[in-house]
């Protein structure tokens, strides 16, 4: 090649990277300029679905254009998790991420895609807690007493979880693993037929959501031993973390938003600066109170190590509780 055409192969190369870089930017300066859409594996009305909603509504009285749930549940997730991943790279359509994303990776035997691959993680939101519920008639009162009774009685006491492979039910077999104890799982669809089943007496104990346990704890209607958090809940202060009795026991729920991972940086940092100064609304902070969450703010770096550290534990944990799905 001549060289007066070399240089203008250079400058052409180089005028396409810059005018590149240069719609890569307008599209964040632009952003949104029009609905985006948030895509929920989960139905509408639990507590997964509010804690959308409720950023959803912030984020569309922040940046002035409309964030719209859309719920699309099914696979454990995975629905939600490849409509995103299917659809145009821009920003308009995020995903709500959840445990699942850590869990299913081992869970299913065979996925369409690998969420830390396919999936750019933007800003994290909540961490909820799980809790261990027992019947009111239930003898022990303490994780102690709790562990020493189903020692006596290995096999014997029923643990209740609202689906295979859900986090409760993840949160269940850690226990089980490090306490050292034996129980049988009874899978539900649902924390609410769980809960339903305990407080009838056909089950012993359950692993489930705060959010959906907390009204029937604070009505007396079952009995709360532990949190499963690394600590106590603001919701209900007085109430042990598992961990003060079983030594790095931690097992919670992280919530927050990713997008397709070829979204532009750009719209990537634009979407997570407008989550955490959501996130930090006092209104918003006191309605997460209230569902027993508290409020996690990480960077996207942080979050993607969240998902593969959380990946990382749930695949040891199914695997040594041999969790198949049918």
């Amino acid at each position: 090649m001549h060289l007066i055409h070399r240089r203008r192969f250079l400058f052409a190369v180089a005028g396409g990277a810059s005018s590149l870089v240069t719609r890569r930017i307008a599209w964040a300066l632009d952003y949104p300029s029009r609905p985006v859409r948030i895509i929920v594996g989960f139905a509408a009305g639990g507590a997964t679905d509010i804690i959308a909603r409720l950023v959803g509504q912030g984020l569309s009285t922040r940046v002035g254009q409309s964030f719209v749930v859309e719920n699309r549940p099914g696979a454990g997730t995975n629905i939600a998790t490849e409509a995103v991943i299917s659809a145009p790279a821009d920003g308009y359509t995020l995903l709500f991420v959840g445990p699942p994303a850590a869990i299913n990776a081992t869970l299913y035997d065979k996925l369409d895609f690998n969420f830390i691959r396919d999936i750019a993680p933007v800003a994290t939101i909540v961490r909820v807690p799980f809790v261990i519920v027992v019947n009111t008639s239930f003898p022990a009162k303490t994780v102690p007493e709790l562990i020493n009774y189903l020692k006596a009685n290995p096999g014997r006491i029923s643990m209740g979880v609202p689906g295979k492979g859900s986090g409760p039910h993840m949160a269940g077999e850690l226990f089980k693993a490090m306490a050292s104890v034996d129980m049988v799982t009874v899978q539900y669809r649902g924390d609410a037929p769980a809960l339903s089943d305990l407080m009838g007496a056909q089950i012993q104990l359950c692993f489930n959501s705060l959010p959906a346990a907390i009204k029937l704890i604070e009505a007396g209607r079952v009995r709360a031993l532990a949190t499963t958090a690394a600590t106590r809940p603001t919701a209900l202060p007085n109430l042990p973390t598992v961990s003060e009795f079983v030594h790095g026991y931690e097992a919670s729920a992280f919530y927050g938003i990713g997008v397709s991972r070829n979204t532009p940086s750009a719209i990537i940092d634009k979407l997570s600066q407008a989550i955490n100064s959501t996130i930090v609304d006092q209104a918003v902070q006191t309605r997460l109170a209230g569902l027993g969450g508290t409020v996690l703010a990480l960077s996207p770096s942080a979050f993607e190590k969240l998902i593969i550290d959380e990946t990382d534990k749930w695949a040891k944990v199914i695997r040594l509780a041999n969790i198949k799905l049918d």
